[in-house]
């Protein structure tokens, strides 16, 4: 059985910072990439960040460039999400994906995706 279990999310202030996590289980992550997405109340799901299975590639919405990093650690079967600088929009629960052996990064956000954790509330406040 295949699980994907985010955590790390919590109350954190505008420009505070918070990594998440997704620890894997029941497959090698080395085989696919991984991604985030987030939906906040009364809002649809939206992509936010993918590495691609052999970590030499990622991709990033435009509302979280150069504040947020993905990142995995196959040995741990594990991928990150750090996220800096947060503002008050970025309040969402965020999930983790993931796809079988996913390279062109920019099919991420339009695809259905293999696998999805349960998410993680992560909340801005001002």
């Amino acid at each position: 059985q295949v699980q994907l279990v985010e955590s790390g999310g919590g109350l954190v202030q505008a420009g505070g910072s918070l990594r998440l996590s997704c620890a894997v289980s029941g497959l090698t992550i080395s085989s696919y990439t991984m991604g985030w997405f987030r939906q906040a109340p009364g809002k649809e799901r939206e992509f936010v960040a993918v590495i691609r299975w052999s970590g030499d590639s990622t991709y990033y919405a435009d509302f979280v460039k150069g504040r947020f990093i993905i990142s995995r650690d196959n040995g741990k079967n594990t991928a990150y999400l750090q996220m800096n600088s947060l503002k008050l929009e970025d309040t969402a629960v965020y999930y983790c994906a993931a796809e079988l052996y996913l390279s062109n990064l920019g099919y991420a956000p339009s695809i259905n995706w293999d696998y999805w954790g349960q998410g993680t509330q992560v909340t801005v406040s001002s």
